[in-house]
């Protein structure tokens, strides 16, 4: 299994835009994501830096592996 890296809230955002999921709206600090077909919504901190525990979550929440994730990291 892959660890995962120390990636922005905008780079995480990025990559789940390489999957199919798009920005819905943005409140304050968080962008949520949606993607069609899915009925989960990803709210992604826009931060310098996501912790790892909540990037391993939304990674799990989206229903990819860590694997998958990092392969649409650019």
């Amino acid at each position: 299994m892959a660890t995962l890296p120390v990636l922005s809230g905008r780079e995480v955002v990025r990559a789940f835009g390489n999957n199919g999921w798009r920005v819905a709206r943005q409140r304050g600090s968080h962008i949520i994501l949606v993607k069609d077909g899915s009925i989960a919504t990803l709210s992604v901190p826009d931060h310098k830096e996501v912790a790892k525990g909540t990037l391993r979550g939304l990674v799990r929440a989206s229903g990819l592996t860590v694997d998958q994730f990092m392969e649409l990291l650019p």
